[in-house]
């Protein structure tokens, strides 16, 4: 009787939802959890850093100027004869010491780390965003091909934007009315055009969707991207929204072929053919069934992109074509160091490690959630 209704029991024995599954075999890799502890204490840090730094009177100045005590190490008392009572550092010490000007680089430290965390995933959130739709677009509608008319049409009006963009109004005004009405006259021809009849050759096929995103993405990984965006922040002015836009728009090319080649692999599924049959819209059928199915490789590439978001910032304002001043980037605290590599160290060292360290946690956070979404490590567990 007991091993009876052990049987009966046995189907409906509670099992791991997709998440719980997903965490044991993420915390099997010690790595990845280092990796995930220190993201969540960078992420803390940086929060608290923008509220204790940005304010009408910050509890920690990182623009104060200290001259009479520049270029003091780690861990150095302030000098209190010298110093006013409201420039003596919170802690009653510099931790991190100070640069050339007697700036607190602990508290600077504090203001950049929350432009790098700021940087990093609006930028990544940019690209992501990007490489979804056009992948998504590649993957479900590739198959499909433009015409002539639609390479014209886009022609004009992308150039009629141009125009209007460069401040030359009424020349683009016109660029954007003649396109509208390309628009209305192929749309007339079309319908007067007796069904049997062959097409023109402005509506002959040209090129698949599929070749024409996938040539663009060529395109742009034939560019070195770090000196593409630094040519297109060196033409822009300085401003660390540019910074993000540029660095999102410049790295959308790996989601964006790692969602194509899920949604080659899923078009052809069962549950995706059931709801054409259905009549579920295009859109839907993309956004509602086909992407979460295929959001795991874009998670993985997406937490690395923001350690790369990180890195290209840090360089950038190592250069000078950073987030401009009075904003403290760990990148250009670094760049401020360099002069005094050898006289004050900590400068070059401090914002290097941190760097360094915040890189390599999401780096390895990344690889444990690659492991972790992997079905073959799912099946074996």
């Amino acid at each position: 009787m007991t091993n009876n209704q052990h049987i009966l029991e046995a189907p409906f024995a509670p099992k791991q939802t997709r998440l719980q599954e997903l965490w044991q075999l993420f915390k099997q890799n010690r790595l990845a959890i280092l990796g995930l502890i220190i993201f969540v204490l960078f992420f803390v840090t940086a929060v608290i850093g923008v509220i204790l730094t940005s304010s009408q009177d910050p509890v920690f100045d990182p623009a104060m100027v200290r001259l009479q005590d520049k270029l003091l190490p780690p861990l150095t008392r302030p000098n209190l004869e010298t110093l006013q009572p409201a420039e003596i550092p919170v802690l009653g010490i510099y931790l991190f010491g100070t640069d050339d000007l007697g700036r607190d680089v602990f508290a600077r430290m504090l203001q950049g780390a929350w432009v790098s965390l700021t940087v990093g995933f609006v930028a990544v959130g940019i690209s992501v965003l990007v490489g979804i739709f056009m992948g998504g677009i590649a993957g479900y509608f590739g198959q499909d091909h433009i015409c002539f008319d639609h390479i014209a049409i886009a022609f004009i009006l992308f150039t009629g934007c141009i125009l209007v963009a460069i401040g030359s109004t009424y020349p683009g005004v016109a660029f954007l009315v003649a396109g509208h009405a390309v628009i209305f006259f192929l749309l007339f021809s079309k319908r007067k055009r007796p069904k049997q009849a062959s097409p023109g050759w402005l509506h002959r096929k040209a090129i698949s969707i599929d070749t024409l995103i996938m040539r663009m993405v060529d395109i742009m990984l034939c560019f070195p991207s770090f000196f593409l965006i630094l040519t297109v922040v060196a033409l822009l002015p300085a401003s660390m929204y540019n910074i993000m836009i540029v660095i999102g728009l410049t790295s959308w090319m790996g989601t964006t072929r790692f969602v194509r080649a899920e949604f080659l692999s899923l078009r052809e599924q069962d549950f995706v053919t059931a709801a054409k049959a259905l009549g579920v819209g295009s859109f839907r059928i993309i956004f509602r069934h086909m992407m979460p199915n295929a959001i795991a490789p874009v998670l993985v590439s997406s937490t690395i992109g923001i350690a790369t978001a990180i890195l290209t910032e840090a360089g950038l304002s190592f250069l000078g074509f950073g987030v401009p001043p009075p904003h403290a980037t760990w990148g250009n605290i670094l760049s401020d160091g360099k002069r005094f590599i050898f006289d004050a160290p900590w400068l070059t060292f401090i914002p290097g490690i941190a760097i360094l360290i915040v890189v390599l946690c999401f780096n390895l956070f990344g690889e444990g959630l690659k492991d972790a979404l992997n079905p073959k490590l799912r099946e074996r567990g």
